[in-house]
């Protein structure tokens, strides 16, 4: 009987499988806009992001309907899904588009103590692209100043991670008033010490690039944890770093800042109240737009007539699958 009890926990002790169930929430996403004032006869393209599944989520794409016929495609450098609309001639002044998802977020966990023998392997295309700066996020300057102060004495990367983790935590404040937040610029971030979860991560970003861990940028929609069904006001963003010995570890700044009592848990977790579009900055869509590179993608891009186009209205909301699900909390 005692090594019947004592298994699980050899197991989780091997593999680094948290002792505790994890949490999932299932529910739907409705992805809804509209692009407004086309005068007749202009050049129309839309390029809409796609929630994908990984072992994260499990996503499937319940319906799509638009005013113009729909065609699936990804991007090459970070395997970004997407749905490309055109028109070279408007027919008309309003473009409506509609995507119904189904989805099961799982909460994600990864164990920062004990060993684990699961660490998917980084090709060295993506060491590289996770370790260069984007046009916002600098590995050179100011934030790798700040990093080599704040890790001094830290002897693994992981204790560097923390500590810069730490640094985002106490030095940022979550404000969105006034203008320049949101771009997650982090020379701003620096100079401000303040912002959304734009501004929190990329600042992270930057300074772990810096001290030569691979940092990656996420993006997608916070899911309220205080209703079943509702709008979805705005977007979210959160962060990996990478480990050798434990692959990528999650973190969420900014949900930290909002729930300090959640500050030790989000770093090295993400809850389940989230969904996922895409992944990078300074992105090129396909097929390619004729702006420059998306500083990141969770909105719908429309150019007119070759130039970014910016009347566009969005409406998201969410339910979740059962009136009688629990909220999970964060």
């Amino acid at each position: 009987m005692l090594h019947r009890l004592l298994l699980p926990l050899l197991l989780s002790a091997i593999f680094a499988i948290p002792a505790r169930a994890e949490d999932s929430r299932h529910f739907t996403f409705r992805y809804e806009f509209a692009v407004r004032n086309i005068a007749p006869g202009q050049q129309v393209r839309i390029w809409i992001p796609l929630a994908h599944s990984d072992q994260f989520q499990t996503v499937s794409v319940v319906s799509t309907t638009g005013d113009l016929p729909l065609k699936q495609t990804r991007e090459r450098e970070y395997g970004n899904e997407m749905l490309y609309a055109s028109e070279e001639k408007a027919s008309k002044a309003e473009y409506h588009f509609t995507v119904e998802y189904d989805v099961v977020r799982n909460e994600r966990v990864v164990p920062l103590t004990g060993t684990t023998h699961l660490a998917a392997k980084l090709s060295e295309q993506e060491r590289r692209r996770f370790l260069e700066s984007d046009r916002l996020v600098p590995v050179t300057g100011l934030p790798a100043e700040i990093a080599a102060k704040e890790v001094a004495g830290r002897t693994t990367d992981l204790e560097r991670a923390r500590a810069l983790y730490d640094y985002v935590f106490r030095t940022m404040k979550y404000d969105k008033s006034g203008t320049g937040w949101g771009r997650g610029d982090t020379l701003w971030a620096c100079d401000s010490k303040r912002g959304n979860c734009t501004d929190f991560h990329s600042l992270f970003i930057s300074m772990a690039r810096s001290q030569k861990i691979p940092a990656r940028y996420e993006m997608g929609f916070s899911i309220p944890t205080d209703k079943h069904s509702g709008e979805v006001p705005g977007y979210h963003c959160w962060s990996d770093f990478y480990l050798k010995d434990r692959g990528w570890i999650p973190v969420d700044i900014s949900e930290a800042w909002k729930h300090p009592e959640k500050h030790d848990y989000f770093f090295g977790a993400h809850d389940v109240n989230r969904v996922q579009f895409t992944l990078g900055r300074d992105i090129t869509l396909s097929p390619p737009q004729q702006g420059q590179p998306l500083n990141y993608f969770v909105f719908p891009y429309v150019e007119v007539d070759g130039k970014e186009f910016s009347n566009v209205v969005m409406s998201n909301s969410f339910a979740d699958v059962s009136a009688g699900t629990k909220v999970a909390s964060r």
